[in-house]
């Protein structure tokens, strides 16, 4: 047996996993964007911030020449061309604002300016204790994030859950139906939107024809085969009765005979419709252990009339003993079909018959055979159930069913040069 295929993730889960990634990508874009927004706007403080300084000192150096800047806690000025201690770090950087520079251990932002007057100026923000409150910052934002992923996908769980709950109700119920249960209805969920009421009504309007339909199907074939049961019933006592007569014409025996075997083919069609009618469930319970085997060679002694003056004979090939579990007369009338199919469809030869111990029959006729293409088409009606018949009998149509119903498998292939082998796998029932 194939293994199951991996089910799908349900529909409350698949709209969870989405709100998630939507959250989740909606909260790395904006904390993306906050930091660059945030850098742009820390660069323009800072160059606006030191270029202010400058200036100032500038305007204070030009009114009066002997101002001296006075270093404070955050900000320093270096003159980078007076012979002054310069750290090494500002020797070479270029005029304008330098951000992530290290000076004495502590993080630093430089603004470096030529000036007219003063020569070229490097003054120096100490922004280190900035820079840890910025990174409490980033961290609290990444875990106000994080926090509203997970608030986003409680609220998900729960609100989807609450909305996807009537189509999962609706998806069980509609699980739980099961073929041949009388009376089945699918209801929709208190909550429930207008389109599972759609989907229930159609799907228990589906459901009521259905019904209908079996049952009607039921009480046609169950009436129709009881109606037919007795006068062919009394047909087949009539012509025993007959046959018994010791004053029956040579010339009418052959005839009467024809008739008995006939009623009782009959009788066996009716059967079998009737076995058809029942659930497969009901079917089973009619099963009883059978020797294959002999049944086998017993088919095979009640069809050897069908031989009549045909050059053909019936040999059988290996009989394994086999013991399967099944109801006999289906096990009968379907061999029994076969046998009658391969008989018809040949005129001269031998019909050979095997068995093998797991219990696959092969019956090997030496008839005209079959192109791929028709043991193509008998293997689609069989796959469809429908129509056509393979010679006589009841038919492929019915032994298909049959099969179906068992699980038995049936298959037809070409022998060289010619004739047809048709095998049938009843290994569903054999009994372990």
């Amino acid at each position: 047996m194939a293994e199951r295929a991996r089910r799908p993730a349900s529909l409350r889960r698949r709209l969870v996993l989405w709100l998630l990634a939507f959250a989740g990508l909606v909260s790395l874009l904006v904390f993306a964007t906050g930091i660059h927004v945030h850098e742009h706007a820390e660069h323009a403080a800072w160059r606006s911030l030191l270029n202010s300084e400058l200036a100032a000192l500038e305007r204070h150096s030009a009114r009066d020449p002997s101002y001296r800047w006075q270093d404070s806690d955050t900000l320093r000025l270096y003159r980078l061309d007076a012979g002054d201690a310069v750290p090494a770090v500002l020797g070479g950087l270029h005029d304008g604002l330098h951000d992530d520079i290290r000076i004495d251990g502590r993080l630093s932002v430089a603004m470096v300016r030529s000036s007219a007057t003063l020569g070229r100026l490097a003054l120096v923000l100490d922004i280190e204790d900035f820079h840890e409150m910025e990174s409490f910052a980033e961290r609290s934002a990444l875990l106000g994030g994080l926090v509203l992923i997970v608030v986003t996908g409680l609220a998900a769980w729960l609100g989807v859950g609450r909305l996807v709950r009537p189509l999962a109700t609706l998806a069980g119920d509609i699980g739980r139906l099961r073929p041949g249960a009388p009376a089945q209805r699918i209801e929709v969920a208190p909550g429930g939107s207008s389109e599972l009421y759609v989907i229930a009504d159609a799907l228990n309007d589906y459901l009521e024809r259905n019904a209908q339909f079996v049952e009607r199907e039921r009480v046609f074939i169950t009436t129709a085969s009881h109606e037919l049961r007795t006068p062919m019933a009394v047909i087949g006592g009539a012509t025993e009765l007959v046959l018994e007569h010791p004053d029956l014409p040579a010339r009418v025996r052959p005839q009467m005979q024809r008739v008995l075997r006939t009623a009782q083919g009959v009788e066996q069609l009716i059967q079998l419709l009737l076995v058809l009618a029942r659930d497969p469930a009901r079917l089973a319970a009619l099963s009883e252990p059978i020797e294959l085997d002999r049944v086998i060679r017993h088919v095979l002694d009640d069809h050897a009339h069908l031989l009549g003056d045909k050059q053909l004979h019936i040999e059988y090939g290996e009989l394994a003993p086999c013991t399967i579990i099944a109801p006999p007369g289906v096990v009968q009338a379907t061999i029994g079909n076969l046998l009658r199919n391969a008989v018809e469809s040949s005129d001269s030869g031998v019909v050979r018959v095997s068995l093998s111990a797991d219990a696959v029959a092969t019956i090997d006729d030496p008839g005209h055979g079959m192109a791929p293409e028709e043991i193509s088409a008998i293997h689609a009606r069989l796959a469809r159930g429908s129509g056509g018949e393979y010679a006589d009998g009841i038919g492929l149509e019915l032994v298909a069913r049959l099969c179906e119903h068992l699980g038995w498998r049936l298959a037809f292939t070409s022998r060289q040069p010619q004739g047809t082998r048709a095998v049938l796998d009843l290994g569903a029932s054999l009994g372990r």
